[in-house]
């Protein structure tokens, strides 16, 4: 009989978007670096494009506060990645090696994460952003950190986009990643309840086993 496994609360994957390069990044990467270390410190996942520029810097500051982080690489290979694409490896817990070039990662990462926060940024940055609202997902935009996320808030009141009451905006770091960790808190609040008042491993136990398990 396999051994129970420690419960523990749920972890959300939370996606730095933000420039590689250009004006947002001189201007914002100190904001970028709070990002980092404010989801290192509430316990999430930070997940970013494996990338240089603003998602660098919250990545980096992430590690160096003790987080977790996920890089999603356009590349198909660790050789891909640093050779080809030139992009940083040093300060991911993983990189998920897409294959899928920029288009597609963008992708692959925001359907991969529970929330997207927007700083700085340029038209990567406004893709992740609408894919994130075309797919439900909770999005945080920094008010003040320029380029994307300061263009964002006229985009919604112009384009009557879907899903607006998923879109949150604050100017202070770890107020937006507060916000956003309710949102998600709301999103899985059935699951948390489950959780908390029945055996989270039920699937361990031989007389819930499918009929097909081996």
């Amino acid at each position: 009989m396999s051994p129970q496994l420690k419960s523990r609360p749920l972890r959300y994957s939370i996606c730095v978007s933000g420039a590689a390069a250009g004006v947002t990044v001189k201007q914002s990467y100190r904001l970028a670096e709070e990002l980092g270390t404010i989801i290192a410190k509430s316990g999430q996942i930070l997940t970013t494009g494996a990338t240089v520029g603003l998602p660098y810097y919250a990545a980096h500051a992430n590690k160096v506060a003790g987080g977790t982080s996920v890089g999603f690489s356009p590349a198909a290979s660790l050789r891909e990645h640093l050779r080809k694409y030139r992009l940083p490896y040093d300060c991911y817990d993983f990189v998920n090696f897409t294959g899928l070039h920029y288009v597609g990662r963008d992708l692959y990462l925001v359907q991969s994460s529970d929330a997207v926060i927007t700083i700085g940024g340029r038209f990567g940055s406004l893709h992740e952003f609408t894919s994130a609202l075309e797919a439900g997902k909770p999005c945080g935009i920094l008010i003040g950190s320029g380029g994307t996320a300061d263009v964002i808030p006229n985009l919604m009141a112009i384009l009557e986009p879907p899903h607006r009451d998923l879109v949150v905006y604050d100017t202070d770091p770890q107020k937006l990643v507060d916000k956003i960790i309710d949102m998600i808190d709301d999103k899985y609040r059935d699951i948390h309840e489950q959780l908390m008042n029945r055996d989270e491993n039920w699937f361990l136990r031989l007389d819930n086993q499918p009929p097909h398990a081996g």
